[in-house]
């Protein structure tokens, strides 16, 4: 996607061929976006996710879908008091949801995390309130453990910046505050390692002051469901104790034992 060009100087959608054969989807004209800063997720549908950071029906950015043809649906227009300004591209969950970020918006105007379904039914899971983070803009990544993890930019106990967990139905964790020391203003996510540790940059910081590139460990267990267990995922946990295999983990979700 282009942000800023287009017919309508509003950024485009378009599709490349491996040999370089360009075709431009949908010119965003403000009315159903504005600004795609985030790139496309191809849904488990076949179609095409995306937000744009501007434009919709109250100028702050919207959440649409896309056929492979061109064929754009507006799934819902940010208000403000539910998110503005979306950035990051969205990821979508193995419960076949999409969660994504807002930059600003929400009652503190601080960011929000939010979910959509392929169909449009949009909620707010957290609003940013400074304390917790603070303009998170790039999009959470799905752990091992089923819930997701991200960073804002800003905000924490020393306003530079966190990382967080939160859960598919909104239930947010602090799981760092970066000082400055120790890095600042992470503008990037996560990505998880085949270690279950998470991996990340930030913009500022560090005994330069020019950035880092940081892990925080990953999710130690239990598990709880069988699907943790897949892709090596039972490798990660050390509760109740270290798994032989994925048929070891999958008994003592089932059995407990």
């Amino acid at each position: 996607m282009s942000p800023n060009a287009g017919t309508f100087g509003g950024g485009t959608v378009f599709k490349i061929t491996p040999s370089g054969s360009l075709t431009t989807l949908h010119h965003f004209s403000g009315s159903e976006g504005y600004r795609p800063f985030g790139g496309l997720v191809q849904g488990s549908d076949g179609n095409f996710y995306g937000t744009t950071a501007e434009g919709g029906a109250n100028g702050v950015g919207t959440v649409y879908k896309t056929t492979s043809g061109g064929s754009l649906t507006t799934l819902h227009s940010f208000s403000g008091s539910d998110g503005k300004n979306p950035h990051a591209t969205m990821v979508q969950g193995s419960d076949g949801k999409f969660y994504g970020t807002t930059v600003d918006g929400g009652p503190s105007d601080a960011g929000t995390l939010f979910t959509i379904t392929s169909s449009g039914s949009f909620t707010t899971l957290h609003n940013f309130g400074f304390s917790d983070g603070a303009n998170p803009w790039a999009g959470p990544v799905e752990g091992s453990d089923g819930n997701f993890y991200g960073t804002t930019s800003s905000g924490g106990t020393s306003n530079a910046g966190t990382v967080f967990r939160i859960t598919s139905s909104g239930s947010l964790t602090t799981l760092y505050n970066f000082n400055g020391s120790d890095g600042a203003n992470p503008f990037a996510g996560l990505v998880q390692g085949s270690d279950g540790n998470f991996y990340g940059t930030t913009f500022g910081g560090g005994a330069n002051g020019l950035g880092t590139v940081f892990m925080i460990t990953g999710p130690t267990g239990p598990p709880t469901n069988t699907d943790q267990c897949k892709n090596g995922g039972w490798q990660i946990f050390t509760s109740p104790h270290k798994f032989k295999n994925q048929g070891d983990c999958t008994q003592f979700v089932n059995t407990g034992k």
